[in-house]
């Protein structure tokens, strides 16, 4: 898996997050970051250039992927606001208590191997009052979607770097003490198994 997960796979994920659906996304949600921003996943950079120079300090943007990564750093380069990228799993962030005002997670809670820890260490790097924006795919709510999401799901991980089709955002959220502020869903393409989306604002409660 080595040729396909360093040479291949990369472009092919840059390729599917470049649809106008996407791209309509990141318009919508990217912008309302603010102060010193946290991305988590950030992946080839395509969120970077819709950062608001007027509400954002620094972006520090994390992936596993160097490959990813190295195609981010021109679009780190061209950004709106400082952007730092750094090669990092989200299940052991690499900084201090509190040290972020908010975080940006788009299509990335899908791949990450143990979601649960990642979204603990998020919860310790936020600061209090601190704000996630998220777009992310996941478990649909017809049994005949969830049945094609079971059967293709092996496969799926196997191919798509380890992204997982069904997984339940809003209970993942809400397990790791996330209240979810602004939540809507819906499929947002013809392939259903893959396309039904998760897009919201989510916050840790205090004391969970």
């Amino acid at each position: 898996m080595g040729f396909w997960a360093d040479r291949l796979l990369p472009g092919l994920i840059e390729k599917a997050c470049r649809s106008s659906t996407i791209l309509g996304e990141r318009r919508r949600w990217i912008p309302r970051a603010h102060g010193e921003v946290l991305e988590l996943g950030v992946g080839s950079g395509l969120n970077l250039a819709f950062y608001d120079a007027a509400r954002v300090a620094r972006v520090t943007g994390i992936d596993p992927s160097a490959p990813l990564l190295r195609r981010a750093e021109p679009r780190a380069a061209q950004a709106p606001v400082p952007v730092e990228l750094i090669e990092a799993s989200a299940e052991q962030l690499p900084f201090g208590a509190a040290a972020f005002d908010s975080a940006i997670m788009t299509y990335s809670l899908c791949s990450m191997a143990d979601p649960a820890r990642a979204l603990a260490e998020l919860r310790r790097v936020l600061r209090p009052g601190g704000e996630l924006w998220f777009v992310e795919h996941g478990l649909a709510p017809d049994s005949g979607t969830r049945r094609w999401q079971r059967v293709l799901d092996p496969m799926w991980r196997r191919v798509a770097g380890g992204c997982r089709l069904g997984r339940d955002m809003p209970r993942l959220l809400g397990d790791a003490g996330f209240a979810l502020d602004e939540l809507t869903a819906g499929y947002s393409g013809s392939v259903r198994w893959l396309s039904f989306t998760f897009q919201g604002r989510a916050r840790p409660v205090p004391g969970e």
